[in-house]
């Protein structure tokens, strides 16, 4: 007991930086992934193929391995240090648009493509008809996909200690290695399990707000 003590304050900080990853990678990737997403659907194909190729690579690429590129990538080829934390953010942001990006162009998809059709012959743009009867809708459809993104990256935020970031799971890690006990991996499995479930208790919140709204609408 006296040993669990001792260490679950470094453990807490530790999970504080992974919580702090978290909100960042959300925060950012949220809104950049809409972009993408009608980026791949454009009309203009160059940069409909820079989109797709953009979602191809970091869908199609181990995240632990883009840690890597990016962390060394600076040092190495511009000749600029970059420090743990903004790697990992930058590396987090771009995979996790890339996924939201998916989710966005399928709930854009699901669509009525009839609604189209209604709101030109009312005299609305594609732009005007996109941006304010089409996304409105999508981003109610795809609550429950991003949810469980949401919901994955909590545990993606371990794979930042590949790059020796102090976040939780680095934390415990470095504690086996010098003490010889499991202890602080339970901790930290436990603060882990602790941060899912209140992430799932907030974006369960959200997606009956939305489900309570559309059953008005309706």
């Amino acid at each position: 007991m006296d040993y669990a003590m001792s260490i679950l304050p470094a453990l807490l900080r530790g999970a504080v930086v992974s919580v702090e990853l978290f909100v960042i990678t959300l925060l950012l990737a949220l809104p950049l992934g809409l972009p993408i997403a009608l980026g791949e659907m454009s009309r203009i194909k160059p940069l409909s193929w820079l989109c797709k190729a953009f979602v191809f690579v970091f869908r199609g690429t181990p995240l632990m391995l883009q840690l890597f590129f990016f962390y060394f990538f600076f040092p190495i080829v511009l000749g600029v240090n970059i420090d743990t934390f903004p790697a990992a953010v930058l590396t987090f942001v771009l995979n996790y648009s890339a996924y939201l990006a998916e989710i966005y162009r399928g709930g854009i998809n699901s669509i009525d493509k009839g609604q189209y059709e209604a709101a030109s012959s009312l005299g609305l743009s594609r732009w005007q008809t996109t941006f304010d009867i089409v996304i409105p809708q999508a981003m109610r459809v795809v609550i429950p996909p991003v949810s469980n993104e949401a919901i994955t990256l909590v545990k993606d935020t371990a794979l930042a200690s590949c790059i020796s970031m102090a976040e939780l799971m680095r934390v415990s890690e470095g504690m086996v290695n010098r003490d010889g006990s499991l202890l602080p991996y339970i901790l930290a499995a436990g603060i882990y399990l602790v941060f899912t479930f209140f992430v799932t208790l907030i974006l369960s919140h959200v997606e009956k707000r939305f489900s309570s709204y559309k059953r008005k609408e309706q």
